[in-house]
């Protein structure tokens, strides 16, 4: 599960991860100090579930809060206050939950809980196939026939590469694919392309001493953002 703490009290993100740590020890968990470092942060990484300070100092976390849905809607978004009035606020505004500070160990395993329920199991249908939109029409394409998935340069959406040599357009956004796939082996090597782990084939230097890879099909070189290649090397334990 991958968790975002936005908020600009550094003491209560070190609160906040302990607890967390203690309900969810496997937990991927990444921190912004500010708003200006939470739209960064939300703009290359998708989470399963964020954890927004009301006030960052910078920005009103509702700001943040509507870039967060607008870019991994299916994300739960939790709203962690220290004035009791803002949780009816919160509900108004479609967040998903709330935490009043100093936080209550019970509660925030209470938080999580909900939160683990409410989690699809899996983003493909029974038979692994995913539906897309392309061209009018509704494809239910195979999970396993992917190979990546990057945006289609225009804004309007991504495409689909497959094994077959095949290409298919939705409309959806890279960060939503990141969140509905992340479980079944892909990784976002930069900020505007999905990969397969399984179908990379190699990894080579590319320019200015960063990196690129291919996957299986006729993949051109997929350049690897800097801040990924640590992360993508453990994922191959490489």
């Amino acid at each position: 599960m991958r968790i975002a703490l936005i908020d600009d009290e550094k003491y209560s993100r070190v609160e906040l991860i302990h607890q967390i740590r203690q309900c969810l020890p496997q937990a991927e968990i990444q921190e912004a100090g500010n708003g200006v470092q939470a739209m960064a942060l939300l703009e290359k990484e998708s989470f399963d579930i964020l954890f927004i300070d009301i006030h960052l100092g910078d920005m009103e976390g509702t700001t943040v809060a509507s870039l967060a849905r607008r870019l991994m809607p299916a994300a739960k978004i939790i709203f962690a206050t220290a004035y009791s009035e803002y949780a009816v606020t919160a509900f108004e505004l479609g967040v998903d939950n709330y935490l009043l500070k100093p936080f209550d160990p019970a509660r925030i395993r209470q938080v999580l809980e909900q939160c683990s329920q409410d989690r699809p199991a899996a983003a493909e249908n029974e038979e692994g196939r995913l539906a897309i939109s392309s061209n009018r029409h509704t494809i239910l394409l195979d999970v396993d026939e992917i190979t990546y998935i990057e945006t289609d340069g225009a804004g309007r959406g991504c495409l689909l590469h497959t094994l077959s040599g095949e290409k298919y357009t939705d409309s959806s956004s890279l960060s939503e694919f990141e969140s509905r796939l992340t479980s079944q082996g892909f990784y976002r090597i930069h900020k505007t392309c999905l990969v397969r782990l399984k179908y990379i084939q190699d990894i080579f230097p590319w320019n200015n001493s960063s990196f690129a890879l291919r996957v299986r099909g006729t993949s051109p070189p997929l350049p690897i953002g800097r801040d990924r290649v640590k992360e993508l090397r453990r994922r191959l334990n490489i």
